[in-house]
């Protein structure tokens, strides 16, 4: 009953109401981009959907503020660019760290591509991560501008370990767990928890580089 009416009907009152609330921000960011590297102010990128019913890939659109410069490769996830920082505009760094350039998937939630808790959308081409949530029937929910594996570790996360925490949302869709997901985002927004350039998997890099650095100077 939640996940089949319920869930969808918040959905398009919260995106609706939040559209119209954050207008003028929105105008506001808007002008920055542009200001800031002169280009496009949305970014689209293909991402996979909620899987059909025969179990087939299904793609849309996903909006973002662009945050980085025009001069980027195209379709490129940003953990296998060599040195993404580099492509980073001023504000698109602001924008990351407050996860602000994400407020344009409020259009695909209010259309019903994304859902406002879910499984964050993976890339056309992440068939790495569509194949791990496939064995945890992580793909049979529609995808989310924030889920538990976001609130759990976020960029941190091995893929192995995101498809597994994707699962268990997708097992125990619920109103509570949406709120709990929704507050723990709030919560990990504020404190900048979790975002890492460089992508899926590099805190841990990070921590075998750290480990292998004390090694040496013991």
């Amino acid at each position: 009953m939640y996940e089949r009416y319920i869930k969808r009907l918040l959905d398009i009152m919260v995106s609706g109401f939040s559209i119209i609330i954050l207008s003028p921000l929105l105008a506001v960011i808007s002008l920055a981009i542009v200001i800031d590297d002169p280009g496009p102010v949305f970014f689209r990128q293909k991402r996979i959907a909620k899987d059909s019913k025969e179990g087939r890939k299904q793609f849309f659109n996903i909006l973002k503020f662009r945050t980085m410069k025009t001069s980027t490769p195209p379709n490129m996830p940003t953990h296998l660019l060599t040195d993404p920082a580099q492509f980073i505009t001023k504000v698109g760094s602001f924008l990351r760290r407050t996860s602000l350039d994400e407020l344009p998937q409020l259009i695909n939630i209010f259309l019903g591509q994304m859902s406002i808790v879910g499984p964050r959308p993976a890339l056309y081409n992440q068939d790495d991560l569509y194949f791990e949530r496939s064995k945890h029937g992580a793909n049979a929910v529609i995808p989310g501008l924030t889920g538990l594996a976001q609130v759990l570790g976020r960029d941190g996360l091995e893929i192995r370990d995101k498809a597994k925490i994707d699962g268990e949302y997708s097992q125990n869709i619920s109103f509570r767990l949406d709120i709990k997901c929704i507050l723990m985002t709030i919560q990990a927004v504020l404190k900048r928890e979790g975002v890492v350039e460089g992508g899926t998997g590099e805190l841990k890099r990070q921590a075998k580089q750290m480990s292998g650095s004390v090694k040496k100077e013991d």
